[in-house]
């Protein structure tokens, strides 16, 4: 997971929202979803998600939190927090490739950034995902574009300042 990622974690209301890794020396990372109050107390869990793989990216936004795993396949969860002692995968997708950075199109859509990856979870090239999240127990990948192969680099992968969406100016 990478700490420097501040959409891994927010605020909405009273409650605080995190998606961490716990670390499991014999099956690899756990990945959970903790929900806490305004005292720092845990209310809400969700925990285990894609056991022996690592977070790359999460976001939350409004009652729905987005989190991306990899080892070999992308899963993109979609995760309801709107209870916040109850937080629930709602559905979820599995893609070659992984997600770096999850940013919000509208309130059916997000855009990830990161790498595409073989079958066998090799990194290739930067990719572009627009996912169709409006059927959040099955998130859709609408498009993706391919940039380079092995080696090629973007600053977006390591901060997400260095992506720039401005829908207003998007070309149709």
């Amino acid at each position: 997971m990478h700490a420097d990622n501040r959409e891994e974690n927010d605020a909405a209301g009273d409650n605080a929202r995190a998606a961490a890794p716990t670390a499991a020396c014999a099956t690899g990372p756990r990945n959970n979803v903790y929900i806490l109050d305004d005292n720092l107390k845990i209310v809400g869990t969700l925990e285990d998600l894609a056991p022996g793989e690592s977070i790359y990216s999460a976001r939350f936004l409004g009652d729905k939190g987005y989190m991306v795993t990899f080892r070999q396949m992308d899963p993109l969860f979609v995760i309801d927090v709107s209870v916040p002692d109850s937080p629930k995968v709602l559905g979820y997708l599995k893609i070659p490739g992984v997600s770096e950075y999850l940013h919000p199109y509208d309130e059916n859509h997000v855009i990830g950034v990161g790498r595409d990856a073989t079958a066998e979870g090799r990194m290739q090239g930067l990719k572009l995902s627009l996912f169709d999240v409006s059927d959040v127990a099955n998130p859709k990948e609408l498009s993706k574009y391919i940039i380079g192969n092995q080696g090629t680099y973007s600053e977006a992968l390591n901060d997400h300042k260095s992506f720039l969406f401005n829908k207003e100016r998007a070309c149709s």
